[in-house]
């Protein structure tokens, strides 16, 4: 039987391992296909343990960012990942046509915010609140987003401007690990825990280009200064001077190797914090040179050697406590390098003063040892608090832009996550209450404001049930009586507190809170608080005299004292400024608490973030231990379900996250009615015209719809064509629902919208563009033909003028011509022979007469013009002959241009040789060589058989003129 039932045991341990590995494996692969999941609404079902899955399958993959909704949700990964912010990534979102198809990440929420500006959609201004706890990691994603804003809101076309965009990127980049170096500390939680909120306004002009930025700081936690929880360390500046300053600083500040200070624990560890050359460029490029850094270093050594003074409890309360024996040394340093007077210090740290009576009388009287050591806590806190708000002011005044320069900003809020410790004090109750309104501010504008939207805009929307924290806020800070009125009534009467009567007071007054609790095994009195993220239990002692913050006066008379240039600034001597410590005794005003100065800093706020559109980042932590590749479900679970997470999912995958106005729908969309008449021609309604205010909400709600149900009907077309783009997801038509005063969509819907509307921008730039070339070609063609006519004009003058000067030049030549013609006439008339021979030629007339002088004097002067041309023409080689050659040597002869019949010419044929034509002078004969007036006249490349020379011989061979 045992062996049956032990077999029978095995067997069922072996179907159940069976059975154990196969959801193992399907679990495993469906983690394959989870970490693939960008998005948690994509979850199916959505319940914390689904959502739980897909984080931690993706954090096992690297992949820290994932979408939920309208939250990105941010896990710390606890090891550097260089390339997940690198500057090419920023480049490759800032370029993408859509960034939010991309893998989720902090830098396509911030591209995001960047063309909601561009855009100008109302509200331009954006806000990008980064929650989470301690440690999640909110300083590293507001210092990756304030790099990513420096890298793309920065393009400046001049040189000029380039330098000055530059500078102003540096200034607000340098400003991180200034403020982080003063305002951040090494917890139980985070070693770069933010011990203060800040609200960074990054300023932008009207080209979207950064020009400035703005910091406001919330509740700085100053009494870490002189008290730090075990574990835990001072402000990361003290360990930064100890460690990084060099042998001659240390010796100007009395800090030697090895030193102990009191306030100074754990200095034993090493954090990447701890760069003291980092802090110091940074405080040099804000415009805070050497020796004011080093001015700041002097008094923060003597803040650290003030925490060294100890006190002996006095056994006669009328006199002062004395110094312990290793703490002389110490105050004597502190006195010197804070440049006050070593007794007057001494004094007011053990003697307080106390004023009464009407006539004000002051007495003095000795302190305790604890009052002592409060008193000395307090100076140091005083000027610290003063440093800080000095070194902001400076911050502020070196990166912001004049008010005329800037019209846009985006907003980054920082603030401390929620916080439970062993102890909670004050200090924890403010950062706790400023959690609560964050998500207070979360629910408001998303996961309430969206359900109230859609029942009053008629949709049929089943509710999502959300964790609300209103009641936790009223026990907070509700009217009449809460906490915080309660804490500052104490703070107003003018007696003692007691921690057990607070207690008393607090639980009596608000026992009908739910959100109430307290703790029964507690020794010391508190009370217990129910937040969104869980009860925190806060300890009563010492809570009325933090908010109190009481700085004895005594104490600022003696900082206005000092002769530091430094605490002179921090500390002035102005008579008309009166401190808040030493009220009259006649009129005693309201002190202002530090929850009052809070509550009303952090409503400040939150108007601010309610005038933007507010985008959320929620930092998870994988585990408490700061271990890379631990994802401890239990710590990640009561995240999500303190942020409401899951709630939020819901209604983002249930909801419609876009609603724009009917208005603002019908004014960006009506291009696609153009689409529907292409298709079908549908009614055109008249648009109303906004500058008319007599319109009524009914008349143009009843002129919205027709305009609505056009643009609604293009709806089909636009789903067709992205199916005919190849693309699946925008095929199936996502749901629109038109309601009262919005139309509810979703993002697929928005996509096509908007890929329907730049489709039809397009058509319209191309038409745009085609009217324009036509207009640009005509007017280039009107101005070609214009230019030739003024060409064709302009040639027909200069060739006018041109003809004009040669005519000119040509009637010159003529005259010069005849005059040289003339003047060779008469130089071969002076040599011809005095005696003027008969004519032999007799030229018949019909009256049988002679000529008439005037045709004689013609015809010699035409004679008298042809001859040289006809000795040229009958000595040439060739090229005239026949008649033309008759005609030259008649003129050569000076025969009557008569016909060649009537004119003989007695030659002596009997005798042989050459006939004289003139007859021989008498004695030597004379050769003139004049040179022809006609080109190459006198040239003669070879002999000619009719070479005849000389004016005064005239010879011609017998046989040439018998051919004549």
């Amino acid at each position: 039987m045992a062996s049956q039932v032990n077999g029978h045991s095995s067997g069922s341990d072996a179907h159940g391992g069976k059975s154990l590995r196969e959801d193992l494996q399907q679990f495993l692969g469906g983690e394959a296909l989870l970490h693939e999941l960008d998005d948690l609404t994509k979850v199916n079902p959505v319940t914390l343990e689904t959502v739980l899955r897909c984080l931690q399958a993706r954090y096992a993959a690297d992949m820290f960012y994932t979408s939920a909704g309208c939250t990105l949700v941010a896990l710390n990964p606890f090891k550097p990942v260089p390339q997940l912010y690198s500057p090419a990534l920023m480049g490759e979102y800032h370029a993408a046509p859509q960034p939010q198809k991309l893998r989720p990440h902090i830098f396509s929420v911030g591209e995001q915010t960047y063309r909601n500006v561009q855009s100008l959609i109302e509200p331009v201004n954006q806000s990008i609140i980064v929650s989470g706890e301690s440690g999640a990691g909110k300083t590293w994603t507001s210092r990756c987003l304030m790099k990513f804003y420096a890298v793309v809101a920065a393009s400046p076309t001049s040189l000029e401007s380039h330098k000055i965009a530059e500078r102003i990127e540096q200034r607000i980049l340098n400003s991180n690990p200034v403020m982080e170096a003063f305002g951040n500390a090494c917890t139980l939680r985070n070693n770069n825990s933010s011990r203060f909120g800040k609200f960074i306004q990054l300023q932008l002009n009207s080209a979207h280009q950064m020009t400035g930025a703005a910091v406001q700081t919330y509740l700085l936690e100053k009494t870490r200064v002189a008290c730090q929880a075990s574990s835990e360390r001072n402000f990361h500046i003290f360990y930064q001077i100890c460690k990084g300053a060099s042998v001659d600083e240390r010796l100007q500040w009395h800090l030697p190797e090895g030193a102990s200070f009191s306030w100074l624990p754990n200095p034993e560890r090493i954090l990447e914090e701890d760069c003291f050359q980092v802090t110091r460029e940074a405080m040099l490029h804000l415009g805070i040179d050497i020796p004011t850094q080093n001015n700041i270093f002097q008094v923060l050594a003597g803040l650290l050697h003030l925490g060294n003074i100890r006190f002996a409890d006095s056994e006669d309360e009328a006199q002062p406590c004395q110094l312990m024996d290793n703490a002389k040394c110490s105050i004597r340093t502190s006195a010197s390098l804070l440049q006050l007077p070593e007794d007057p210090l001494l004094e007011t740290l053990q003697i307080r003063t106390i004023r009464a009576g009407r006539q004000q009388q002051v007495f003095r009287k000795p302190c305790s040892q604890a009052e002592c050591d409060t008193r000395r806590d307090c100076l140091a806190k005083l000027v610290y608090a003063r440093l800080f708000d000095w070194l902001v002011s400076v911050i502020n005044s070196s990166i912001c832009a004049d008010l005329d320069s800037w019209t846009t900003f985006i907003g980054l809020l920082d603030v401390y996550g929620f916080e439970s410790f062993p102890n909670n004090s004050l200090e924890q109750l403010c950062i706790n209450y400023a959690n609560e309104k964050l998500q207070q501010h979360f629910v408001a504008h998303y996961l309430r404001a969206q359900q109230e939207e859609y029942a009053v805009e008629g949709l049929d929307w089943s509710f999502v049930n959300y964790q609300d924290n209103q009641a936790c806020l009223d026990l907070i800070e509700g009217s009449p009586i809460s906490i915080c009125s309660l804490i500052n009534e104490e703070c107003r009467l003018n007696r003692p507190s007691s921690a057990a009567q607070l207690q008393t007071r607090i639980e009596s007054a608000l026992a009908g809170s739910p959100r109430l609790g307290h703790n029964r095994l507690s020794q010391k009195p508190s009370f217990v608080v129910v937040h969104y993220a869980g009860p925190v239990q806060y300890h009563t002692a010492g809570l009325v005299e933090k908010n109190k913050d009481p700085v004895p006066p005594e104490l600022t008379r003696l900082l206005q004292q000092s002769q530091d240039r430094l605490l002179k600034v921090l500390f002035p001597t102005d008579p008309e400024v009166k401190s808040q410590e030493e009220p009259s005794g006649q009129s005693r005003a309201p002190v202002l608490t530090v929850v009052s100065k809070f509550k009303a800093s952090l409503e400040q706020l939150l108007q601010v973030l309610h005038s933007t559109t507010p985008h959320y980042i929620r930092c998870i932590k994988p585990n408490s231990q700061g271990q890379a590749h631990t994802f401890l479900q239990e710590e990640v679970l009561s995240q999500l379900e303190a942020c409401g997470l899951v709630e939020t999912i819901h209604i983002s995958a249930a909801g419609f996250p876009i609603r724009i106005p009917h208005q603002n729908f019908v004014e960006r969309y009506k291009l696609l009615r153009r689409l529907c008449a292409r298709i079908s021609p549908a009614p055109h309604s008249p648009f109303p015209d906004e500058g008319h205010s007599e319109w009524s909400p009914h008349t143009k709600a009843a002129t919205l719809q027709p305009l609505l149900q056009d643009i609604l009907h293009t709806l089909p077309a636009l789903t067709q064509a992205a199916a005919t783009l190849g693309d699946p997801a925008k095929a199936t038509p996502a749901p629109v629902h038109c309601g009262r005063t919005k139309v509810f969509m979703t993002d697929s819907m928005l996509e096509l919208l908007e890929r329907g509307r730049a489709q039809v921008l397009e058509q319209c730039a191309y038409c745009i563009q085609r009217s324009w070339r036509r207009h640009r070609h005509r007017r280039q063609e009107r101005q070609r033909r214009a230019a030739t006519l003024i060409q064709a004009a302009l040639r027909s003058w200069l060739a006018r003028k041109h003809i004009q000067r040669m005519h000119a030049a040509a009637t010159a030549i003529k005259r010069t011509w005849q005059n040289w013609r003339i003047r060779m006439a008469f130089l071969a008339s002076k040599e011809l022979d005095g005696v003027q021979e008969k004519h032999v030629f007799q030229v018949p007339l019909p009256s049988a007469s002679l000529l008439r002088p005037q045709a004689q004097t013609s015809l010699l002067a035409a004679v008298i013009r042809l001859w040289p041309l006809g000795l040229v023409l009958a000595n040439a080689a060739g090229g005239v002959h026949g008649f033309q050659r008759k005609l030259v040597v008649w003129a050569c002869l000076q025969l009557p241009m008569g016909r060649p019949s009537s004119s003989m010419v007695q030659m002596a044929q009997e005798q042989a040789g050459v006939t004289s034509i003139r007859a021989l002078p008498q004695g030597s004969v004379k050769f003139h060589c004049r040179k022809s007036p006609l080109p190459y006249a006198d040239i003669c490349p070879e002999p000619s058989p009719y070479s005849v020379t000389g004016f005064n011989q005239i010879l011609l061979e017998r046989h040439s003129l018998g051919h004549v």
